[in-house]
């Protein structure tokens, strides 16, 4: 952690909505005029999206059925703690960027499903905010957590992830929905190991549970709604949070547990704006300070 260089991570699996929670951190950075360099998590992968086909096949071929972007084997752990580590310390770091699809393509000049050459983060900096699959990742080798100053989880319930993820890669990368579900079977032991875990070490959870039957979620037509959802707000320290302020503001949200509030989905936003602006405000005092 550092005072002088902060850093901010959303860490959430694929289709758990952490874009979404980006696009309310970028709110709030413009709006107190907070000068951010981002960094993503997938620029941090080992393989780019060919590599990583067959290396897939190569472990398959050798009777392991689950490698994964989840997992250590198929990202540069190391190098995304050494970038968190340097930026604390000197206010730049390294970074590159993965690029998804045809309009990135044209806007990074690099083919889709390959990485931007690896640079320098710009200078003069007032924080630097993560988002990713790694953001809070603790390993025997890695601690990527230790080095962020606000640790934010987005969660999902499973069902609802694996319904988000299978629309999203139906509908933006023309995958099937058995090659989507044979994803997520892939996954689900690096899922257990390293995603779920990050969530013990984050100060704030999202986590949000559709009102609606996701019982199957492979066969499921419609993502659930926001106003069809609750939302389970989960803070790690509840010292100094005002949850009097928040359930005045935030209407038909009540307290489930000391450290627990629960809202309508459709207030999310509205929530993250009341929680995270006051702390990052907080985080640009002591930055202040300590310069």
């Amino acid at each position: 952690m550092s005072k002088k260089h902060p850093i901010i991570s959303v860490t959430g699996s694929s289709g758990a909505g952490t874009t979404t929670v980006k696009h309310t951190f970028q709110q709030i950075f413009r709006r107190e005029g907070i000068e951010a360099v981002t960094i993503e998590g997938d620029a941090f992968h080992r393989y780019d999206r060919a590599e990583m086909k067959k290396a897939i096949a190569e472990e398959e071929a050798r009777g392991n059925n689950h490698l994964s972007h989840f997992g250590p084997e198929a990202n540069l752990l190391d190098e995304l703690e050494n970038t968190f580590r340097s930026y604390g310390e000197t206010g730049t770091g390294k970074t590159r960027h993965y690029v998804h699809d045809h309009e990135e393509e044209l806007a990074l000049g690099c083919p889709a499903g390959t990485f931007t050459p690896w640079k320098e983060l710009e200078a003069g900096s007032d924080l630097l905010f993560y988002e990713g699959l790694h953001g809070a990742v603790v390993t025997g080798k890695v601690n990527v957590a230790q080095y962020a100053d606000l640790k934010i989880g987005v969660v999902p319930v499973v069902n609802l992830e694996w319904i988000q993820k299978i629309h999203r890669d139906r509908a933006t990368r023309g995958y099937t929905a058995e090659a989507v579900t044979q994803t997520i079977l892939r996954r689900m032991p690096d899922y257990m190991s390293y995603i779920c875990p990050q969530f013990t070490e984050t100060d704030i959870n999202f986590q949000r549970v559709p009102m609606v039957d996701t019982s199957n979620p492979f066969v499921a037509r419609w993502i659930p709604k926001a106003d069809e959802s609750m939302v389970v707000i989960r803070f790690k320290d509840p010292h100094g949070i005002d949850f009097g302020y928040l359930t005045s503001m935030l209407r038909d949200g009540f307290m489930s547990r000391a450290n627990t509030i629960v809202i309508p989905g459709g207030k999310l936003d509205l929530a993250m704006q009341l929680i995270l602006t006051p702390l990052i405000i907080r985080i640009m005092e002591n930055k202040r300070r300590a310069l």
